[in-house]
């Protein structure tokens, strides 16, 4: 399942995180080889990642939408960073905020099953595969047109793997296995696979946004042709929801609902997209963001800092209800976000230099003085959910671990992973101590108050680049507890365009970056941890992690065989990272806070995943009305 959490963020602009299909559902499996046959697997309407799909076959809508929601009123949001290309797949540049409004992908999800894991209908239909998932095939829905009224048709399909292979290399990773697509008939493509047994992978591909073949091997304005590999600013013909009706490059994009939409009426699209217009504009700066908001100039805000969330939304419309701060339970994801090192330097390479740093990050301090109390202390790559290891291994997870003990750290079996505490002079003191200890180990002495390379002299320095302003809150701190050590961090502060380019192109010691994880890990975790993703620019092993044990178990993690073995596996995989300090952990929540003007609906029951704004809200007409009236 794709998850876009965080990725914009920090830098990436696509992160993943997909599941097993472990249960079978009631259709009967045929040959595992062979064309689209009679006697072949049965079709499905559905897949889901964990158990069976929750809908039938003849659901009208999914339950947690507003079927009847009005079409009306604009939506406009906020974009922190810009954009200069409205080319999808293309990692190079800005991608426009809001582009898969364009496009459909195979299949849509339901919000309302695990991590949004089940997938149902949309440009596919129905979908089939064997008992040993060599193979899948999506059967295409004969209503499905581009807004230029031409099918969509497996050419589209085969040639979208294609390209978003060769422009994503994230995408290449989270399609590793995918070696090919045919088309099997006028309606039907196949997918084949490298390996057999991989439970999720006719599932994620049925998340394969599908683009326009005929449109981006075309000619543009002026006859130039056009180029999947290239940026453009020339709007894409899509087959979704919207198209793009005006821009500005970097300071806005709106999109407009398209009234002959194709799929308006499919089970899976009834009561969504209910906006006639969603809007986006560019505020860079997070501060000015916020007064933008507040004065009315876009919709609903996430909000992400917590000194904002506890001061600085006492103003007039708040007190009359014009604006409703909202929490949602954050539920369907877990989350590593830390101080990530670069191992591609040599600095950095030495386990106890990375646990030492750990020892001097005080969270503790900073939770009273800096996070109101709003956030608690990270201490899992899997933070939050079921997947998170805890304790000593036991059962499964530690038969798996037996499996490639002689590959992972044997204190895996011994020594529970713990973060160290501070919050008092004592603690505080006695992790200096420590960590003064671990630099000595490590071939490093203090020298006229300067920690240094015993042999060469040379100081132990870290350059930390972030993109936003407000990370001084956290690094400040961070860096006066190095310095009492005699270690110096530099924070610089750069533009998005800039961090994401160093972040993509590894030029960097140290920053703040997260790794978004869904309730079914899978194939993603090759482009987060995996050794091959180390030396790929724009995969999200940002570390640089390269570990046998890792990769090792991993290929567990995709090959499990239940839900159990996935869970068993996946802490395994979470305990040997931690057990490498790879990362100094940060903090999170488990809510998601938000403010919103008050002009907007909701279905009573959202679901527990996500918030769905706005897919599922829509315009208030009489809650619209009442803005700025005394309370």
């Amino acid at each position: 399942m794709r998850a876009t959490l965080l990725a914009i963020v920090f830098g990436c602009a696509f992160a993943s995180a997909a599941s097993l299909a472990f249960a079978e559902d009631a259709a009967t499996n045929g040959s595992a080889t062979g064309g689209a046959s009679a006697d072949g697997p049965q079709w499905r309407h559905a897949s889901a990642l964990t158990g069976d799909p929750g809908y039938p076959e003849d659901f009208t809508h999914f339950d947690y939408v507003n079927s009847d929601a009005p079409k009306a009123g604009t939506v406009r949001l906020s974009d922190p960073s810009g954009y200069d290309s409205f080319n999808p797949v293309l990692q190079r540049g800005n991608p426009a905020p809001g582009l898969t409004l364009i496009y459909d992908e195979l299949m849509a999800p339901a919000y309302d099953e695990i991590n949004i894991s089940g997938s149902y209908g949309l440009i596919a239909d129905k979908l089939r595969y064997p008992d040993d998932f060599s193979w899948v095939e999506y059967h295409i829905n004969p209503d499905a047109r581009w807004h230029d009224g031409t099918p969509i048709t497996p050419d589209d399909v085969i040639w979208s793997l294609e390209v978003t292979k060769e422009a994503d290399p994230t995408r290449a990773f989270y399609y590793s296995e995918v070696t090919g697509a045919e088309k099997v008939d006028d309606q039907t493509v196949r997918f084949n696979f490298a390996h057999t047994g991989n439970r999720e992978l006719p599932h994620i591909v049925g998340q394969l946004e599908i683009m326009p073949k005929h449109w981006w091997t075309g000619t543009g304005p002026g006859g130039k042709p056009r180029d999947i590999m290239s940026g453009t600013l020339e709007p894409p013909l899509g087959s979704g929801p919207y198209k793009i009706a005006s821009f500005e490059p970097n300071r806005f994009v709106e999109y407009e609902r398209v009234d002959d939409y194709w799929a308006k009426d499919l089970p899976s699209m009834k009561g969504t997209n209910n906006f006639d217009k969603v809007r986006y504009d560019t505020y860079r700066d997070q501060t000015v963001a916020l007064e933008a908001f507040k004065a009315d100039q876009y919709d609903f805000r996430s909000e992400n800092s917590a000194s904002n969330w506890a001061l600085r939304y006492d103003f007039p419309a708040r007190k009359r209800g014009d604006v409703i701060l909202e929490t949602f339970p954050d539920e369907g994801r877990g989350v590593m976000q830390a101080f990530v090192m670069n191992m591609r330097l040599p600095k950095f390479q030495d386990e106890r230099v990375r646990r030492a740093l750990n020892l001097l990050y005080d969270f503790e301090s900073q939770k009273e003085t800096i996070y109101y109390g709003q956030y608690e202390r990270i201490d899992s790559y899997f933070s939050g959910t079921e997947l998170a290891s805890s304790g000593l291994p036991e059962g499964r997870e530690l038969e798996i671990l037996e499996e490639v003990r002689d590959l992972v750290p044997e204190t895996v079996f011994s020594e529970p992973y713990e973060n160290p505490v501070g919050g008092s002079p004592q603690k505080v003191r006695e992790n200096m101590r420590e960590a003064v200890a671990l630099f000595r180990e490590a071939g490093y002495e203090i020298r006229n108050g300067k920690m240094v390379n015993a042999e060469t002299g040379a100081p132990f320095t870290i350059e930390m680049i972030e993109n936003n302003p407000a990370s001084e809150r956290s690094v400040l701190p961070y860096k006066q507890s190095l310095g009492r050590i005699g270690v110096d961090l530099t924070l610089r502060i750069v533009d998005t365009s800039q961090y994401i380019n160093r972040i993509r192109n590894r030029d960097f010691e140290m920053s703040t970056l997260a790794w978004g994880q869904s309730l079914s890990p899978g194939n993603e975790q090759l482009d987060f941890w995996g050794s091959k993703a180390a030396d790929q620019p724009q995969s999200q092993n940002y570390a640089g992690i390269k570990d046998p044990g890792i990769d090792a178990l991993i290929e567990k993690v995709i090959r499990a065989k239940d839900r159990d073995d996935l869970v068993a596996a996946t802490r395994a995989l979470d305990r040997v990272l931690l057990a490498h300090n790879y990362v100094v952990p940060q903090f999170t929540s488990t809510e998601f806070r938000t403010a919103r003007w008050n002009r907007f609906g909701h279905p009573d029951n959202i679901p527990p995943y996500t918030h769905g704004f706005p897919t599922i809200w829509w315009w208030d007409q009489d809650k619209a009305a009442k803005i700025g009236e005394p309370s």
